[in-house]
């Protein structure tokens, strides 16, 4: 069905061969051709992320126009989101799915509308030699820097986080051409661990390791009783939940200060300063948490990066699911205990605002020093009117 609708929209599907024709140039151009928009409905919703062509959704046969690109996004989001409805059917509670899906669903939306803003508001840079934000955006239209015009800053923002914080990859412009803080936000919500919503099924499991963590937290604070959906949350679990969360982590930070201390995969770097770091930050990212989308200025293929980065997807891809897999055989055994007066209710708004909340301070804890050192520093860099060359 996704398919005929993208065919009907414009997006090429056809078993033709290859065509060729004959450029204003005099030049012979091949036209690739195929079941494309067979192969989009795959590529948003299976998590995967890689395009029939090279360009990705900015390709026109791909991803024509405005109302391709946002079906393409729901596309994206529509198996990760329905999961959440399909745990609280499963639980028998349907409060505890609308929690999680507005957790996942809140922290889409602001990291979409920071890296809108950021996006449109253009280059710092710009700014700081006395070409305001206004005049920028009337002659401009915002960053248009490896953007396609028919989708511009805005539709090109929120794809990016879409596709990041849906564990999918897929592109529609270049994330390494966005201002440092716009592509902070694909950063930042892959290094979240990719919950809003994350990928089918793995954005699930990845928020109720937070939640998890969560609710012994908050019990401990208030002295209630930390329990999840009927199930005591003891050592034996958080040691399991707190395992699964730091794996991925771990592997993107040693891994990338390993890589930036080193002459050779430092060659490989294309942007000097601290978009040059930001571009092995995000390699590694991508990498570790399944998503597959770069910044593209990194020359990844070399022997060292095709070992390292395939190292970290081993660790960040495959060993953490080891906890979560015993975590789950961990809390099935458990006997179920009714709610009390002690029990910290999981389905109600206050526990999606600590959700939102955790998983905030989590992620800057971890992050926060690699974050300043790379976009953050790019961006005070500019806004000063140092223009790293």
């Amino acid at each position: 069905m996704g398919a005929l609708v993208l065919a009907s929209l414009g997006v090429v599907q056809n078993l033709h061969q290859y065509a060729d024709t004959r450029t204003l140039e005099g030049a012979t151009q091949v036209i690739a051709q195929g079941p494309v928009a067979s192969f989009e409905v795959i590529k948003d919703m299976s998590g995967d992320g890689g395009g029939f062509f090279n360009a990705n959704s900015a390709h026109p046969f791909e991803n024509p126009t405005g109302l391709t690109n946002q079906i393409e996004v729901l596309l994206l989001l529509i198996v990760p989101l329905a999961l959440t409805i399909a745990m609280g059917r499963l639980v028998g509670s349907m409060r505890q799915g609308v929690v999680i899906f507005l957790a996942m669903w809140t922290l889409l939306l602001a990291g979409t509308a920071a890296a809108a803003h950021e996006e449109q508001a253009g280059n710092p840079a710009l700014a700081a030699v006395g070409v305001s934000h206004a005049r920028t955006n009337v002659a401009a239209g915002g960053n248009m820097e490896g953007k396609e015009v028919r989708f511009g800053p805005i539709l090109s923002a929120e794809f990016a986080a879409v596709s990041t914080g849906s564990g999918d990859g897929a592109v529609d412009s270049s994330h390494d051409s966005f201002t440092p803080l716009g592509g902070m936000v694909p950063l930042v919500l892959m290094k979240i661990g990719e919950l809003s919503p994350g990928g089918p099924g793995a954005g699930l499991y990845g928020m109720l390791l937070v939640a998890i963590q969560a609710v012994f937290v908050a019990g401990l604070m208030i002295g209630r009783t930390p329990e999840y959906l009927g199930k005591k949350i003891e050592f034996h679990e958080m040691r399991l939940a707190v395992l699964g969360v730091l794996i991925v982590p771990g592997t993107v930070l040693v891994l990338s200060a390993i890589s930036l201390s080193l002459a050779g995969p430092v060659a490989s770097i294309l942007n000097p300063g601290p978009h040059g770091m930001a571009e092995v930050l995000y390699a590694f990212t991508s990498a570790a948490v399944n998503n597959g989308s770069a910044f593209a200025g990194l020359s990844a293929n070399t022997v060292y990066y095709n070992v390292v980065l395939a190292l970290a997807m081993w660790l960040g891809r495959f060993s953490v699911v080891l906890p979560v897999v015993a975590l789950a055989g961990a809390l099935a055994a458990k006997k179920r205990v009714p709610a009390g007066a002690g029990t910290l209710q999981t389905g109600t708004p206050m526990f999606g605002i600590l959700l939102v909340g955790f998983v905030l301070i989590l992620s800057a804890l971890t992050f926060f020093p690699a974050l300043a050192l790379a976009p953050i520093l790019e961006h005070l860099s500019l806004a000063a009117g140092h223009v790293h060359g």
